[in-house]
């Protein structure tokens, strides 16, 4: 779903410092050389002196710099990405990840399966900035968090961040915020120097953040997770290395503030990423209320649950075993049966005490070379959790973030042992808004007590995965 506004509308949206459609666009002014997000407080600028640009990138590949005061640069992430399932969502949902700092333009032209030439092409045209510049965009977001939450040296943060030089991190700054680093970090409070980085991410409103973490907790695995209160903590399996997060609610906004301990600091942008994707952070609450509030039957319980959000995942892989373990039985008993197979293979974590998750999940490898005795579930089960593996670790099954969403659903059902159910479960919390799983138990009863003809559900698109959310909550309920 895009939201196609002409520059009229947008400038009707700046004037009304809509918060809904900051991450959408960005707003130049001419006169100033400085880009702002929609909702900036600032005076609005007159119609003639502003261009708009689809991303920050953009702006600063045309000669703008970020606004101190509104910080378009920590804005939620563009809900169309999250929603779009074709070439540019992915690339972006890649570049996020890091993917360009890792493996290079050409890595991410090979993960989507475009020549070089061709993906610069695509992404300028709908962009207007091509992913190097996109890639740099990320980068000099992720430096400005490390200058302001840690005492590295600043060689050390060019670096971290994905800068080739300390030359190409200081040209980056300037341009993107017109201060030095020097200046940027004598601008922050106080250092921190704890070893763990703090980060905001912020969310459209209304976020209901407590149906998420309840999601969490239904099905958090001991010894990798553990979810308290309002606190959400767990391992990560990192490029790089391994890292920790402890994710609470945002004050006095709608996201949440994550706090990571991470062994290399090149994993701050997939780290981020994927807590972002886990927490939905990127969804557009109003576009979804609009199109399933206009359900009559589904109005009162979209209506119930402002902010509802469908959980997505930190690892694809982790999610499709998850799954598999978890046909035709309880959450709960498939809960007790990750934490038996995470307990016997699960790689440790060094440096954590017994109070913090101290195992990662298992790799594709650790479950490849399982004994029989580690799963603890039956034996059919069992063989395809190692059928999936050796896909995997064979490169037959792509499961990674950014992967085309009816390919991924091909690959998996492909594995035998893997059904329809398991295969649009995994690509729905792998980010389609629009997963839909017609032989859910817990669904089909919630339809049927409705009174609602699951031919109906056509008519949701593409937030069919919102209302199946709504549809399990009022089924659970009861």
């Amino acid at each position: 779903m895009t939201v196609t506004l002409d520059d009229d509308q947008r400038y009707l949206v700046v004037q009304s410092r809509d918060t809904r459609f900051d991450g959408w666009f960005v707003t130049a002014v001419r006169t100033t050389g400085i880009y702002c997000r929609p909702s900036c407080p600032a005076i609005t600028p007159k119609r003639g002196n502003v261009t708009f640009f689809r991303s920050a990138a953009a702006a600063q590949h045309a000669g703008y710099r970020a606004c101190r005061r509104c910080r378009p640069d920590v804005t939620p992430g563009s809900p169309e990405w999250d929603v779009r399932g074709d070439v540019v969502g992915r690339a972006m949902a890649l570049i996020a990840d890091g993917v360009v700092d890792r493996a290079g333009v050409p890595g991410l032209a090979s993960k989507v399966g475009y020549s070089v030439r061709q993906l610069h092409r695509i992404l300028t045209a709908e962009l207007g900035a091509g992913p190097l510049a996109i890639a740099i965009d990320a980068r000099a977001r992720n430096a400005r968090t490390l200058i302001e939450t840690t005492d590295l040296g600043f060689s050390e943060i060019a670096y971290a961040a994905g800068f080739g030089s300390i030359r190409q991190f200081n040209d980056a700054v300037r341009a993107t915020y017109a201060l030095t680093p020097t200046e940027l970090r004598g601008r922050r409070g106080a250092p921190a120097g704890t070893g763990w980085l703090t980060v905001t991410l912020p969310a459209r409103e209304p976020y209901d953040v407590g149906q998420v973490l309840g999601f969490l907790a239904a099905r958090a695995i001991t010894g990798v997770e553990i979810v308290e209160n309002v606190r959400y903590v767990r391992t990560l399996r990192l490029p790089y290395g391994p890292g920790l997060v402890d994710v609470r609610p945002a004050i006095g906004r709608a996201g949440v503030t994550a706090a990571l301990r991470l062994a290399d600091l090149r994993d701050l942008a997939p780290a981020v990423n994927r807590i972002r994707r886990l927490f939905d952070l990127d969804a557009d609450p109003v576009a979804v209320t609009e199109a399933l509030g206009a359900d009559p039957v589904l109005a009162p319980l979209v209506a119930a649950r402002p902010g509802l959000r469908v959980p997505g995942t930190v690892d694809p892989y982790e999610t499709a075993v998850r799954a598999i373990i978890g046909q035709q039985v309880s959450v709960a008993a498939a809960r007790t049966v990750a934490g038996r197979l995470v307990a016997a293979v699960g790689p440790g974590v060094d440096g954590l005490d017994d109070a913090l998750p101290t195992r990662l999940f298992p790799s594709a490898e650790d479950v490849l070379t399982a004994p029989d005795e580690a799963f603890g579930m039956p034996v059919s089960r069992r063989e395809t959790l190692r059928r999936l593996s050796a896909a995997v670790v064979a490169g037959e099954v792509s499961l990674e973030l950014g992967a085309d969403r009816e390919e991924l659903r091909g690959q998996l059902r492909a594995v035998r042992g893997i059904g329809p159910w398991t295969a649009d479960y995994v690509a729905m919390r792998c980010g389609d808004p629009d997963g839909w799983l017609p032989t859910d138990l817990v669904l089909a009863s919630a339809l049927v007590r409705l009174g609602i003809a699951p031919a109906r559900a056509e008519s949701w698109r593409p937030w069919r995965a919102y209302a199946m959310h709504h549809l399990w909550m009022e089924g659970t309920s009861r």
